[in-house]
């Protein structure tokens, strides 16, 4: 019974890195082509390209009339990416940030997060105003990124230019479509069969949850990340990061917005208070800061904070599960 499962699990995974290997390819591609550094790059289109699980996952929620799994798949995505995903890759490999393309999206990220606070802090519902505001941020940072690209492309030529060898554009686009198609798919297998099989074990649904669905829909990032250290591509894989932590914020919790307004979560209390405003918005915040404010000032990340965000992470994790 269990062997069908088993089956789509792996073919699942096979998918994920066979998608992950050519958006990549697809994604570098038009970066050489267009002469703009691989961190842009990352933080535009192959940031909405893995975003597209979470995008998925949030909507089917939110007009099923379940807002609080589109809030803690946007929320908990970021944290993931960031403290475990983004963490892995600069403990492996840290890399040299071009500030320039690190700081325009990790700007509007803590701009859009400075509205999703707001409201949580004041009024802890999410309207649909609130969806169309984080939009428009979406709206106005893809505008402003491929304004930039196409009026100062110059600036962004931060590769050799003899070593440009692009190749044909309908195959890049080709590679990153059918790349990010495969992707989602591939982590649809995945999370549905790993649920399944966990239940059959016995596993508890707060544990699936946390698990197979939280990092489920990060796995794009995930394989996206590896597959770029393994082609030398780590700047490809910050900028995606960052850039899908913000699509979290924008696009994610935007489009489930206005579809179906939702509050906060009301389950968990630390103290009386919700567990959401003492422990994961904050921590969404202090995880996007540690990993970018020293690499905005330094120019470069360090192994050291990678692995103080793998530490945190494995500590929210413990009280996830404790709480």
């Amino acid at each position: 019974m269990m062997t069908v499962p088993v089956l789509l699990f792996l073919v699942g995974l096979l998918l994920l890195v066979k998608g992950g290997d050519w958006f990549v390819d697809g994604a570098v591609g038009i970066a050489q082509r267009f002469r703009v550094p691989e961190l842009l790059i990352g933080a535009t289109i192959v940031s909405i390209g893995t975003t597209l699980p979470e995008v998925m996952v949030s909507a089917t929620s939110a007009l099923g009339g379940h807002g609080e799994i589109a809030y803690g798949n946007a929320i908990g995505s970021i944290i993931c990416n960031t403290a475990l995903i983004a963490a892995i890759t600069i403990a492996i490999s840290p890399a040299p940030v071009n500030r320039a393309s690190f700081g325009v999206p990790v700007l509007f990220f803590f701009i859009a997060a400075a509205i999703y606070l707001y409201r949580a802090y004041t009024i802890g519902t999410f309207t649909r105003l609130v969806g169309v505001e984080l939009l428009g941020i979406f709206v106005l940072y893809m505008g402003f990124t491929v304004f930039r690209a196409l009026r100062m492309p110059k600036v962004f030529a931060d590769e050799d230019p003899d070593s440009l060898r692009p190749g044909p554009l309908w195959k890049d686009l080709c590679l990153l479509a059918v790349g990010a198609v495969v992707i989602a798919v591939g982590a649809n297998l995945l999370v549905n069969n790993g649920t399944l099989i966990a239940q059959a074990l016995g596993v508890p649904e707060s544990v699936i949850a946390l698990t197979f669905v939280a990092l489920g829909t990060s796995l794009p990032e995930l394989v996206t990340a590896i597959t770029s250290l393994v082609k030398g591509h780590g700047t490809l894989s910050l900028g995606n990061i960052v850039g899908a932590n913000l699509f979290n914020l924008v696009l994610v919790s935007g489009v489930s917005t206005v579809l179906a307004p939702f509050s906060l979560p009301a389950g968990k209390t630390i103290a009386g208070y919700n567990a959401s405003l003492v422990v994961d918005l904050p921590l969404m915040v202090f995880v996007m800061g540690f990993m970018t404010l020293p690499a905005l000032v330094r120019g470069k990340l360090s192994r050291w904070q990678g692995v103080a965000l793998l530490v945190t992470y494995a500590a929210f994790c413990v009280f996830q599960f404790t709480l």
